[in-house]
């Protein structure tokens, strides 16, 4: 009996490092398969006909839709990464929804509120001056050269 209950609990261990493992090999499997499909993409550009052009390009709006299906999959199975505690933003300021192109003020991308590991939320890693921000429940990609906001997605904090 003593056996059978620490080899459940060993499997309890371990089940969730395996299913995060998959989600990573998932992530890495969808970025192959949309790099594919983008090269192949450029070669009916080059040598196909429009008929070919409008399969690839076909082709490559589902690799990156299962890739976003993928994500929304881990994100529903790991929910409580993506539970944080309240926001509070800079005094004298108030969350208001922001587009592509909007220019924040320093206080939002200070210390605070970037977010130091974007793999932990399976976002892509910031390159150059641009980073991941916390914003309300959303996670904008600021410039912190010119306070331009990047990308937004809206809604990604439970």
């Amino acid at each position: 009996m003593r056996k059978m209950i620490i080899m459940g609990l060993m499997a309890a261990v371990a089940i969730p490092s395996i299913a995060s493992a998959q989600s990573a090999g998932e992530l890495r499997h969808d970025d192959r398969q949309i790099q594919r499909e983008r090269h192949e993409l450029q070669d009916a550009r080059r040598y196909g006909t429009p008929q070919d052009v409008r399969e690839e390009r076909h082709d490559l709006r589902e690799a990156r839709q299962e890739k976003r299906e993928d994500w929304r999959d881990y994100r529903e199975a790991h929910r409580d990464i993506y539970r944080r505690p309240a926001w509070v933003g800079p005094r004298g300021h108030a969350y208001r929804p922001v587009v592509v192109g909007y220019r924040f003020a320093p206080e939002y991308y200070s210390g605070r509120y970037v977010i130091a590991n974007p793999w932990r939320y399976r976002l892509p890693p910031a390159a150059g001056w641009n980073r991941w921000v916390r914003y309300g429940n959303d996670v904008v990609l600021v410039n912190v050269r010119t306070g331009r906001v990047i990308e937004v997605h809206s809604g990604f904090f439970w």
